[in-house]
């Protein structure tokens, strides 16, 4: 495949904090939902004002916005949806994921210059599949991600060189088919296909035999417990010269639950990947082990490749433990800073003394000793120890507003 586009970075945006943060960190868009027709019921998401909001800031700095509408609809949630649909066109967002057949009809009905997104719900995995969705109108399709590189090359190679691939490349992965297990459903009543799953895959479980109730055998045992269903995390960060030979023109990172430090650490670390991706091969290749350690920081279950480069086994895939893992902890987030002074909001407690680290756009943390912490009205502090309190540090000017701080 001859090579002359670079791809797409497709961050989440669980609420207006993290869609700013992946503004700033470098997003070519974004993906959100509304209150309602979207899979993350649990995440902040967007009312009708903040999508508007959400919206036009991220088209001020030149960034898309695709809006999921991806549940699979019962009868009651079709009433109403054309209004929603409508609103949605004009707000000015750049496209919608869908999953459900009867929604995208009625999208096609009710707004149809809108440009039209296939959910990984959808679990797209062959080329006449994939051609029979771009036939009823779909511009782009969201691999299954139980695709291989190789499926998706050949996938590629055999649809209308007009369909767009967009990929899963980094977060959590489902221990079932995207989106079809029904353990939430039968042990919580939250249905996974209305956004509301409580990810029983992720509990700790055990066997019991018939005629000895009560006495608990673990199916698989260390001293964490057992954990059979437990998915490792995607990354493919090491595998961007793969991933765009295999025709994938849009890289998506999961995680529209995930904490403004996730994305703000895992959209810096893919953005410089791909640019030195594309600038300088062997810069990208040199640099692999520092991307890894960016990722390494943040809440994470050890990383796999999921289904990229075949089939995983039980060791590849699933992950014996039920905690993530974290290195870095976020602390505060720059407000303004006028060079010499910076107005904080803080997010977990830190005192003078102490090393702090900017994470910038580009380049390594930059480490900060904290000289001094005063309040709002200039009066001296030890330390900020209360949530979201407004304090004055003192930082360089390059952690512009919106510059997340971690210890």
């Amino acid at each position: 495949m001859n090579i002359n586009w670079k791809p797409e970075l497709l961050v989440p945006a669980g609420s207006f904090e993290s869609l700013q943060t992946a503004v700033l960190y470098g997003a070519d868009a974004v993906y959100l939902g509304g209150t309602q027709y979207g899979l993350r019921a649990k995440a902040r998401n967007f009312d009708a004002e903040e999508l508007a909001k959400g919206t036009a800031y991220a088209h001020e700095h030149g960034v898309k916005v695709y809006v999921t509408v991806n549940i699979i609809a019962h009868n009651e949630q079709l009433e109403g949806l054309d209004a929603y649909l409508r609103y949605l066109q004009q707000i000015g967002v750049d496209a919608l994921i869908i999953s459900d057949a009867g929604i995208l009809e009625i999208a096609k009905e009710t707004i149809p210059e809108m440009e039209l997104h296939l959910s990984t719900q959808a679990s797209a995995t062959n080329y006449r599949t994939m051609n029979f969705w771009h036939q009823q109108g779909v511009k782009r399709i969201v691999c299954a991600r139980e695709m291989s590189l190789e499926e998706i090359r050949e996938t590629r190679e055999k649809i209308d060189p007009e369909l767009d691939l967009e990929a899963f490349v980094h977060g959590a992965m489902c221990m079932s088919i995207s989106g079809r297990c029904v353990l939430s459903n039968y042990m919580a009543g939250r249905d996974a296909n209305q956004g509301a799953c409580v990810h029983p895959c992720r509990w700790k479980y055990a066997l019991m035999e018939e005629s000895r109730p009560g006495e608990y055998m673990p199916v698989f045992e260390d001293e964490n417990g057992t954990y059979i269903f437990n998915s490792k995390d995607l990354c493919m960060i090491e595998y961007i010269p793969e991933l765009v030979q295999a025709g994938v023109m849009s890289f998506k990172i999961e995680g529209r639950m995930k904490t403004p430090l996730y994305v703000a650490m895992v959209t810096k670390a893919y953005r410089e990947a791909i640019d030195d991706w594309y600038y300088d091969p062997d810069r990208y290749h040199e640099k692999i082990p520092y991307y890894q350690e960016l990722l390494r920081m943040v809440s994470h279950r050890d990383y796999s490749t999921g289904f990229y480069l075949g089939k995983p086994d039980a060791s590849s895939q699933i992950y014996d433990q039920d905690q993530s893992q974290q290195n870095a902890f976020f602390v505060g987030k720059v407000l303004s800073n006028n060079g010499a002074q910076a107005l904080v909001e803080q997010r977990n407690k830190f005192s003078v003394g102490e090393t702090i680290f900017l994470l910038s756009k580009e380049g390594p943390l930059k480490a900060v000793q904290v000289q001094s912490i005063q309040d709002e009205q200039g009066q001296p502090q030890e330390s900020a120890p209360h949530a979201r309190q407004k304090i004055l540090l003192p930082l360089p000017e390059e952690a512009e507003a919106g510059t997340i701080l971690l210890k």
